[in-house]
């Protein structure tokens, strides 16, 4: 079962939840640096990270879930939406998005490889995805409070497994969420420090972990099925993309 959008909303409004969705923002940033006229697509509920290219994109659709209830999302610019979708069939033509993230989304769909078909169908050739998903083996997947805490959390292998499988090459992988879930403002003020020093230490404990891949036409062999990735080192590269150096 779901999560309602009410939840959702109140816990982003939230210091804890602002300061989540800036870290997310910045980590998606990172990943795939601008987004000029492209076409992005979030789903699950990706609201509060659909705002981090600000107004670059040339369409941004917000499509949630219909058990999350109405929400609200103020978008700004020519194409921008909010749609009501179900997980297996989504409203959209074949190849129409160019990027793709998925926050809230896989955790809690019934069939993950049936609903990252569907998301493979809508996006165009070469197009890239973020799986932003709970790590099973972060503090957040226990966090019953946050939306975090809520369906099925995944490990790294287990994202790049779904993602070979489903005619995806994985690109890049990164953590994000280090600090505790908790909201004392000394937590959520001090969020990119958590996070620093938590990718020294325990780099494998993020709350989140982010991967990215590449739509592919047909599967390569081994394709994403590779050594674990480590902490923001790309380990393949989507063909004819620039991409912004990482540090």
């Amino acid at each position: 079962m779901r999560q309602d959008a009410v939840t959702l909303e109140r816990f982003y409004a939230s210091p804890l939840g602002s300061a989540a969705a800036r870290i997310l923002s910045a980590k998606l940033v990172d990943l795939w640096g601008e987004a000029n006229n492209l076409s992005v697509l979030g789903l699950g509920y990706a609201i509060p990270v659909l705002d981090a290219f600000g107004d670059q994109p040339g369409r941004s659709v917000a499509a949630v879930p219909f058990d999350h209830g109405p929400v609200r999302w103020d978008p700004t610019g020519r194409g921008n939406a909010t749609v009501s979708v179900g997980d297996l069939r989504l409203p959209f033509p074949d190849g129409q998005f160019d990027r793709v993230i998925v926050l809230h989304g896989l955790e809690e769909t019934g069939d993950p490889r049936a609903y990252l078909r569907e998301i493979w169908r809508v996006m165009a050739p070469e197009g890239r995805i973020v799986l932003a998903v709970s790590n099973r083996a972060g503090l957040w997947s226990r966090a019953t409070r946050t939306p975090f805490g809520q369906g099925r959390p995944w490990s790294r292998s287990q994202l790049m497994n779904l993602l070979s499988i489903g005619l995806f090459q994985v690109t890049a992988s990164a953590s994000a969420l280090y600090m505790p879930p908790v909201s004392a403002r000394l937590v959520t003020a001090a969020a990119e420090g958590w996070d620093a020093i938590g990718r020294i230490i325990t780099p494998g404990l993020g709350g989140v972990v982010l991967v990215e891949a590449v739509k592919r036409l047909y599967a390569e062999p081994g394709g994403g099925a590779v050594a674990p990735v480590a902490e923001r080192v790309r380990i393949a590269k989507p063909a004819a993309t620039s991409r912004r150096e990482k540090h």
